[in-house]
């Protein structure tokens, strides 16, 4: 086997996302890069004939910077991105670091108009005294290139750090997540946002909780859920008020007091939370598990899922080596059945709600050869263990799987596993790095 050198930094994947359509998928990193993945056309011959991800465009999307007022580096990693919906022929996507939100557009050029009057084939003026004809420009095609341009840069809108943005279903705004506010933006204004959750105490002694995730329902634009440090989340009404410290529904499960201990609060503190496409439910995860939430019920989840419960006799080490403050995401497929989350070891999690199983699996080198099918992996916590199973004790907690996406329609899933990008799909699955 060769030996794999550390990957630096910089190249730790921070973030992964579908375009809408799910031709496009975009990674962001710890260096301030973006990297955009588009699909092939299918190919008529090969039995599997899905088409596979290529780098489409590649380009540096934050730098890092210093606040001079508050002594502070900021770095250019990048938390989020979100894709707008497609107007035109053009894409654009959302990008953010800690501070500063921007809008870049993505545009193809196979074209180039040649045959100026005043200008030479290097676009210098002609002298005017040569031109004796007028010509009419004409359209030579090109070599295709992909040009990404800035359009709008959104910045001092937070004190604190921005761990989520969101695009309303209204296409016009947007929202931008802290640790204790919320901002309203219009995509055409970037010298102001609007405040609409402000959980700042009056004296910061007095603060119990922190905003975590934040995401507008996905069809009505006035909704918007966000969830916090202690395990609960609030779904927030635009039309009743400018601000929204008010909520309109609390969802909170309520702590059973036989499980209670050091790392309660800890361990349930929520790291994502998102709609299902129907918009009818909530997606959170926490530490140990996932959970489904319906939003005409807010005492308790409808389902909860075991991540890792396997971990629960270890959270004193994991408090130790920080692990149990790793924010893990989760993810729906395009029909809200099967729902997605990462663990260690490079494992990553799926459960089917209607059949109730549930699998892991691994992101591995080995898995991800083509035509390769992914073999599930079992965990064993003590007692017999089978021959493939894989000991607690020997888990790599320094390999996790903390970003994943689904695509919107089909069964294509990415899961940024350290610095490597894998796509799988049903049946083919393809590595990229």
């Amino acid at each position: 086997m060769p030996s794999h050198p550390m990957p630096s930094e910089a190249d730790i994947i921070s973030t992964v996302e579908f375009n809408h359509t799910g031709e496009l998928l975009a990674t962001g990193d710890k260096g301030g890069r973006v990297v955009i993945f588009q699909r092939e056309p299918e190919s008529k011959n090969g039995p599997h004939s899905q088409g596979e991800y290529d780098v489409y465009s590649t380009f540096q999307s934050h730098e890092p910077e210093f606040d001079y007022l508050k002594s502070l580096e900021i770095e250019e990693k990048i938390n989020k991105i979100k894709w707008l919906p497609q107007q035109n022929a053009a894409h654009s996507l959302l990008s953010t670091n800690d501070k500063t939100i921007k809008l870049w557009k993505i545009t193809e050029r196979d074209k180039r108009p040649e045959g100026y009057n005043l200008k030479d084939e290097e676009g210098k003026l002609k002298d005017l005294s040569t031109v004796t004809s007028l010509q009419v420009p004409v359209l030579k095609p090109m070599d295709l290139m992909v040009e990404v341009s800035p359009r709008r840069v959104f910045a001092n809108g937070h004190t604190y750090h921005i761990n989520s943005i969101s695009v309303n279903s209204d296409c016009e705004t947007y929202m931008s997540a802290d640790d204790l506010r919320i901002n309203l933006w219009h995509l055409a204004i970037t010298d102001r946002s609007f405040n609409i959750v402000d959980i700042k105490p009056a004296n910061m002694e007095d603060l119990t909780e922190v905003i975590t995730a934040s995401e507008f329902h996905p069809h009505h634009c006035n909704l918007f859920v966000y969830s916090s440090s202690k395990g609960s989340l609030r779904l927030c009404d635009m039309r009743a008020a400018a601000l929204c410290d008010q909520h309109a529904k609390l969802f909170e499960e309520p702590e059973d007091p036989s499980n209670r201990s050091f790392f309660s609060e800890i361990i349930s503190s929520v790291s994502d939370v998102k709609f299902s496409h129907s918009g009818r439910y909530m997606l959170t995860r926490d530490y140990l598990t996932v959970k489904v939430w319906d939003l005409n019920m807010e005492a308790r989840p409808i389902e909860t899922y075991q991540v890792h419960d396997y971990l629960r006799s270890k959270l004193c080490s994991l408090y130790e080596n920080d692990c149990i403050f790793d924010k893990f995401e989760c993810a729906w497929n395009g029909s809200d059945s099967v729902i997605m989350t990462g663990a260690y070891n490079n494992f990553f999690r799926m459960f089917d709600r209607n059949t109730k199983r549930d699998v892991t699996l691994e992101a591995s080198r080995e898995s991800s050869k083509p035509r390769a099918v992914l073999k599930p992996r079992r965990v064993c916590a003590g007692g017999k263990r089978r021959r493939d199973d894989i000991s607690v004790d020997s888990l790599d907690f320094t390999k996790k799987i903390l970003h994943t996406a689904w695509h919107p329609a089909e069964n294509i899933i990415a899961i940024a596993a350290t610095n490597n990008l894998y796509i799988f799909q049903d049946k083919v699955n393809s590595e990229m790095q």
